[in-house]
């Protein structure tokens, strides 16, 4: 049985996004494969269990069958950390891991074990990913952003950690890399690393699509009440608009994959912004989403006549500004039902990160 733990420089690098296309380059050379992440920090309640919400996604793309508690046996909760100083025991949060992972490598052929963070992440309460990876016998490849002399800098910082735990650093994957730099980047980070005995098994471009917010991952994180179902949650998000104009001014502002942020008595704007489809079914339509805001919706008459049309629909209690500015300042993250991202980041991986390798490697 081989296993890898996935770690990453720091937040935001890109580590689940590396190991969710890993999974499906894995699943296409192994015939049998699970994942876990030992430590969560963002969770889900499911039946009373705290459930990352990566291993949520894992378990929605792949459609895994193994128990949700084994692939996250521990998900940190607010105040877990001064209860783990002040009382906790490291034995019992060891015994935890190990349970799951003996459960999760059972008769498999490989296992993807998903980090947090960084290198370090987890030492408060004695599980960092360096931990994590030395409890369970397993080598590391490190993720980090596209760049030269940063990227070099972090690694090193992450591979001292690994190094000072006896953990054996297998290699990195950089990610994110700008396209015009690319070209650049790629062989002078790979003969930097190289010399310092550190293999590069790739170098991800930066592909736009896959930062930004699709229909899906703005009501996720809005949290308002849906009155749409389930149409146009694939619709991708290039801008928002507070409806704060006059109807005419609308359709000079209005662009392609637009989110229309507007109160429920701006009928007008709302119409206007809706004629082309209102009138014509094959008109293409600029607005990806409506947020009603101030807890609010349209009249009858005005609602049922926006409802004929595949518009996703959300209600929301706050105003327009504090939506914009909540959108403006969310992270992205992957939905399992996105499934252009999920196909591209597939591609991504299969195609730039050297897998037949990094499997020779795990000896």
């Amino acid at each position: 049985m081989k296993q890898v733990f996935v770690a990453a420089t720091r937040q935001n690098d890109g580590k689940t996004m590396v190991s969710l296309g890993l999974f499906q380059a894995l699943k296409n050379r192994f015939s049998s494969i699970s994942y876990m992440k030992p430590v969560g920090q963002q969770y889900k309640e499911i039946n009373n269990d705290k459930i990352d919400k990566d291993v949520i996604l894992f378990q929605q793309v792949y459609d895994l069958s193994e128990s949700l508690v084994d692939m996250s046996p521990i998900a940190i909760p607010k105040g877990f950390t001064q209860e783990y100083i002040e009382s906790g025991s490291k034995s019992v949060l060891q015994k935890k891991i190990l349970r799951a992972h003996s459960k999760l490598t059972k008769n498999k052929d490989f296992l993807l074990v998903e980090g947090t963070g960084h290198a370090g992440v987890g030492s408060v309460f004695d599980l960092s990913n360096a931990d994590v990876a030395k409890l369970i016998g397993s080598k590391v490849i490190l993720v980090s952003l596209g760049g030269i002399g940063r990227a070099i800098d972090e690694i090193m910082l992450n591979k001292a950690l690994f190094d000072l735990n006896g953990v054996e650093l297998l290699g990195v994957v950089i990610n994110k890399t700008k396209q015009e730099k690319y070209n650049k980047v790629s062989p002078i980070i790979r003969q930097s690393l190289e010399s310092k005995g550190i293999p590069v098994f790739g170098v991800i471009p930066f592909v736009d699509m896959l930062i930004k917010p699709t229909v899906s991952s703005l009501f996720e994180s809005l949290s308002g009440k849906v009155l749409s179902g389930d149409i146009g949650y694939n619709n991708p998000v290039e801008r928002c608009m507070i409806g704060d104009m006059v109807p005419h001014d609308v359709l000079d502002q209005l662009m392609v994959n637009t989110v229309l942020i507007v109160p429920s008595n701006r009928e007008g704007l709302i119409m206007t912004a809706l004629c082309g489809r209102l009138l014509d079914l094959n008109f293409k339509n600029n607005v990806s989403a409506i947020i009603f805001t101030g807890g609010k919706i349209p009249h009858d008459s005005v609602f049922s006549l926006i409802t004929k049309i595949s518009v996703p629909l959300l209600v929301v209690k706050e105003d327009s500004f504090t939506i914009a500015t909540k959108i403006t300042n969310m992270l992205v993250k992957l939905q399992a039902n996105e499934s252009e991202k999920i196909n591209k980041i597939q591609n991504l991986i299969e195609n730039h990160v050297d897998i037949d390798t990094i499997c020779e490697k795990l000896v």
